[in-house]
């Protein structure tokens, strides 16, 4: 086959070498706009996994890669005035040039034709391709040109950075911040060769137009950083190898997602590889990683399906298929990373300590958890779990230990939890009349006695029209306060639990089959009349609601006030508000199901103006020193609705209001919602509320381990972590968990000290068969 690769950085590079490779009978032509020597960029990094790939394709590139790379292990932080360094990361560094010096040097060996010098505008330049590869970076010209097929999604990030060098060597992945009179200032630096570092700097657009750097030239702007940095420097300059570029050398970065990678022109096929068709943020040192990978995988799919020409479209099918997971992956982390510094200085910088800072700059991609870091440093991550149980009040034992993050105590008022994790409030859709009966007493008495610290019943109901289902639980009479202090006098008796009560008002998703009869389908009899901030079903097939008056208002403010005191009654630990998930509070909260044009619809500050009324209503009615969180949608993961920003409005209000703490949760507020999921995906909404507005939070989604939590716990992004559905799988998560990870701290029920001890031999044996 007839193959041309536009673009002669590391994708084009390496699908030339390894299809020559494994097939020299194809005609393979490489085409770069710039000279053979004439690259740009400094260092960059690889993982042991991504080598690991190359020398299992072509040991020969691998090999002579390895000899040029600068290893390194260890990640130094320094800030406010302190040196922290940790060891066991296992970076690879090479400088671009080198690197596609290397690469071009193999192509040559294998046969591939390389062209210089060369600009192309069009695919169509090479009527004879079988195979066109776009592989000429972010600002793909093939792509721009077939742009309602590939549907790009380019977006520009905010923070500014330049990317320079410097002749200082350093022994470790540095990190430095600085604070300026105008905000902060960070380097990403690391050596590459034996005589240079590469030295990202970057800031915010605030800040970096706060300090002029819009107005002056490069040398002006790297003279302004050789100051900033003064001291990690030791008087090395600053370098650039753009010198070709006019103006300012401060870029923005560029977020790349394409819907669609290839395409038939006609008469060749086109696919695009790397950064024309995917970015990755330099925080987590990916792009490269993602071309080779591209690279890798393109050129398998040939090897699976066969070297012929009609067999390219279903290659081209299954690379993008195979491809995008692992790209999805990547990005997600990478734009973790970002985001963090995108924050770092509003969010981090002025509140954590150094420590603290350390361990959430470490984890940031949320990729690295606390037992990774465990495998890579033990010593540094024994000492910060040390350093975090002093804080929580904790003591090490005789023996030097102390629990990790999630088994630490909380306390907030008079309530004091004694480790972090929160059974969430699940609908069971058990009740009968809002009656809480043996099934609610057996769920929650065994979660309570699973290890849990604090645990909740489901969203319970302040009305009868307030109902999900007609299986709800509810708290609008005595009769139902009184079975619900069945369960609380059980928790407080016979384990060290708490209990708290959710109250809800299922506003438009009322009136609905038990979740095993039909999921959100309306009940076909004994239904009920809806409200809602806005006469708008839920679903289609959904009854519609009545648009709220000032009389229902009222009532359903003396229905919450009703319920609160009958839950002081029960002898509750904790109240929340549920003022999320498209309920009724949380229907007036966001803009597409608030569609009213009173005082009650249109700016935030209007939508959130009945939710605040019941919330107050039921803080007067609730004992001052026992807590009240309220739970947010803080995201409606739908466009035009509400977004982490809006959520972090709405908690603040509610936090000027007197809640005590905001329970982070997102979505289910229209039914056509769009969540993007992923590993810990809800954490960032906790963190973002606790660390901006600085008010205790609750994270949840997806925490379903140990590792999970304390890597929350640890970094600051949460204060406590609420787990679901797990705790539906293993009444006893908690104590199985604590088990797992070797910790003997977390107190199990007197009458199971026997259960304890088998389950712990068992974990121990299934670790010696592993190792075998």
């Amino acid at each position: 086959m007839r193959m041309v690769c536009i673009g002669g950085g590391a994708a084009g590079l390496y699908f030339a070498l390894l299809m020559k490779r494994q097939h020299p009978a194809h005609e393979i032509t490489v085409i770069e706009r710039n000279k053979p020597f004439d690259t740009f960029g400094w260092g960059i990094v690889f993982s042991d996994a991504t080598m690991q790939s190359m020398r299992q394709w072509d040991p020969q590139t691998a090999q002579v890669i390895e000899d040029s790379f600068n290893h390194w292990d260890d990640i130094e932080l320094l800030f406010k005035g302190r040196r922290i360094r940790t060891t066991g990361h296992g970076f690879v560094g090479i400088g671009r040039k080198k690197m596609l010096n290397i690469l071009q040097d193999r192509c040559i060996e294998l046969g591939v034709e390389l062209q210089f010098e060369r600009e192309v505008d069009s695919d169509t330049e090479f009527p004879d391709a079988d195979l066109i590869i776009a592989a000429d970076g972010v600002n793909s010209k093939i792509r721009r040109k077939y742009e309602t097929v590939f549907k790009p999604d380019l977006l520009v990030r905010p923070n500014r950075f330049i990317w320079l060098g410097t002749n200082k060597r350093y022994d470790a992945f540095t990190f430095d911040f600085r604070r300026t009179e105008h905000g902060w200032f960070q380097a990403h630096i690391y050596r590459f060769d034996e005589n240079t570092s590469t030295f990202i700097v970057e800031t915010t657009e605030e800040t970096f137009k706060a300090h002029g750097l819009d107005q002056i030239d490069q040398d002006q702007s790297i003279a302004f950083c050789e100051a900033v940095f003064s001291e990690t420097l030791e008087g090395h300059s600053l370098l650039s190898n753009a010198r070709h570029l006019r103006g300012s050398a401060w870029l923005n970065f560029n977020r790349l997602i394409c819907d669609k990678w290839s395409l038939h022109n006609g008469s060749s096929h086109v696919v695009l590889m790397g950064d024309s068709a995917h970015t990755a943020h330099f925080a987590i040192g990916s792009g490269t990683k993602l071309a080779l990978d591209d690279a890798i995988e393109l050129t398998r799919q040939f090897d699976l399906a066969g070297h012929e020409a009609e067999k390219i479209p279903a290659v081209l099918d299954a690379y993008e298929d195979i491809r995008r997971v692992d790209v999805a992956r990547i990005q997600n982390a990478a734009r973790n990373a970002m985001e963090w510094f995108e924050v770092v200085g509003e969010r981090y910088a002025e509140h954590f300590e150094p420590e603290q800072f350390m361990y959430s700059m470490l984890t940031r991609s949320q990729r690295i958890s606390h037992e990774n870091l465990r495998l890579r440093d033990p010593i540094w991550l024994e000492g910060y779990e040390r350093w975090f149980a002093e804080r929580a009040g904790v003591q090490p034992g005789a023996n030097g230990q102390v629990p990790p993050p999630m088994f630490t105590p909380y306390s907030i008022k008079d309530l004091t939890l004694h480790n972090r994790i929160v059974m969430s409030p699940m609908a069971m859709y058990s009740a009968t009349d809002g009656l809480a009966n043996d099934f609610h007493l057996v769920h929650l008495g065994s979660r309570a006695m699973g290890g849990a610290a604090l645990i909740f019943p489901e969203m319970t109901c302040v009305s009868p029209d307030g109902r999900i289902t007609p299986g709800c639980l509810g708290l609008w009479t005595d009769e139902q306060g009184a079975a619900l202090k069945r369960l609380v006098d059980f928790v407080h008796t016979q384990t060290p639990a708490k209990i708290g009560i959710q109250l809800g008002h299922a506003g438009r998703k009322g009136s609905t089959k038990l979740a095993w009869e039909g999921m959100d389908q309306p009940v076909d009899e004994g239904g009920w009349d809806l409200i809602s901030a806005s006469a708008l079903p839920y679903k289609p097939a959904s009854h519609t609601p009545r648009a709220m008056t000032r009389e229902d208002m009222d009532r359903v403010v003396a229905d919450f006030v009703s319920a609160t005191k009958r839950a002081v009654a029960a002898g509750f630990d904790m109240l929340e508000l549920h003022a999320a998930h498209g309920y009724l509070l949380s229907s007036f909260l966001s803009p597409l199901t608030n569609k009213r044009e009173d005082e009650y619809g249109g700016s935030a500050e209007n939508r959130a103006r009945f939710p605040l009324e019941v919330f107050r209503a039921v803080k007067t009615a609730w004992p001052e020193n026992k807590p009240i969180s309220v739970r947010l949608s803080a995201h409606d993961w739908y466009e035009g609705g509400n977004t982490p920003e809006d959520a972090t409005v709405f908690a603040q209000m509610f936090k000027d209001a007197g809640a005590d703490m905001i329970d982070c949760s997102s979505g289910q507020v229209v039914s056509e919602e769009k969540p993007v999921y992923g590993r810990l995906f809800q954490t960032p909404f906790s963190d973002k509320i606790r660390n901006e507005i600085e008010v205790p939070t609750i994270a949840v989604g997806a925490i379903s381990e140990a590792d999970h939590a304390n890597s929350i716990i640890a970094a600051g992004r949460a204060d406590l972590c609420a787990v679901a559905r797990p705790h539906l799988a293993d009444p006893a998560f908690v104590l199985h968990e604590a088990a797992k990870i070797g910790f003997e701290g977390q107190q199990w029920p007197k009458q199971y000290h026997s259960g304890r001890a088998q389950y712990v031999t068992n974990l121990q044996r299934a670790a010696a068969e592993a190792k075998r």
